[in-house]
């Protein structure tokens, strides 16, 4: 596995100097997100030049871009801001090729309206379901038109809440270009941490074949997404580790949810416990 970043745990005036900053860490790859080069998330337009500049700036330093950030709220009650955030997926998934990446990282959705990492009580109707659904659709006709994948990540907070119900929705749709971003901290519903390693043999069962990319972060109690470090948590690592090595998955494990002073430490936990997988 190749260890990465969220490109945005570094905050810094220049693109180059963000990368600088990833590879003095010790990371190979990186989650990136075009804030980090002065544009929105999504943005309404990408310049071939700017393309160019950030690959050649991941080139220079020897790293790769495993992955994308094009996170929206996919069932978001305002038809307009949802129209002009499709659109803007379109020209991000258009741009990937000359960025380097053929993945977008995605949000399944919510039906709070004011944070896309919320739970609703709505998230679990059929309606909810529905929309995702008919959202997911027109998401995977825009990857598969630029042939790239998008990774939909199982998470408490949202309508896919559990690796069984990710599983359904790309069996529902049906297309190649749908995968999964696996996140051990995000799958625990209130009360089930004390069975941490059943919803974690759960998890890959459903959707162990499907892994795009892995994020390595913590939890400090259940019922939320996990917002901690990886190693400073609850998360069991070496049980993690092995599920996602036993899977034959071998790509991008991407930490998050933490701070630049917590890199250090961080990146020794994560390097400790991959060398002991070999």
């Amino acid at each position: 596995m190749q260890l990465g970043v969220f490109a945005k745990t570094f905050e810094r005036d220049t693109l180059e100097a963000n990368l600088d900053a990833v590879r003095e860490s010790g990371f190979q790859c990186t989650q990136y997100n075009l804030d980090c080069a002065g544009l929105p998330t999504l943005p309404d337009e990408v310049s071939p030049e700017l393309c160019q500049q950030i690959r050649d700036a991941h080139a220079d330093r020897g790293l790769t871009m495993a992955a994308l950030s094009g996170t929206f709220n996919i069932i978001h009650d305002d038809r307009d801001e949802l129209e002009a955030n499709f659109r803007r997926l379109e020209i991000l998934a258009q741009a990937c090729a000359a960025l380097g990446t053929d993945v977008i990282t995605l949000c399944t959705g919510t039906r709070d309206q004011r944070y896309m990492w919320r739970a609703h009580p709505d998230n679990g109707t059929a309606a909810a379901w529905q929309d995702v659904v008919a959202s997911m659709r027109r998401i995977a006709d825009i990857a598969e038109a630029n042939d790239v994948y998008v990774g939909i990540e199982p998470e408490v907070n949202n309508v896919v809440d559990t690796a069984e119900k990710a599983r359904r929705l790309i069996d529902e749709l049906g297309s190649p270009r749908v995968k999964v971003v696996m996140d051990g901290a995000n799958l625990f519903h209130s009360g089930q941490l004390q069975r941490m390693h059943e919803v974690l043999d759960e998890a890959f069962a459903h959707v162990g074949r499907d892994i795009v990319i892995a994020h390595a972060k913590d939890l400090s109690h259940d019922g939320d997404a996990g917002h901690e470090a990886a190693g400073t948590g609850l998360l069991d690592y070496d049980y993690y580790l092995n599920l996602l090595w036993q899977s034959s998955f071998d790509g991008p494990l991407i930490t998050h949810g933490l701070t630049e002073a917590q890199v250090p430490l961080c990146v020794e936990f994560l390097q400790g416990k991959l060398a002991s997988l070999t």
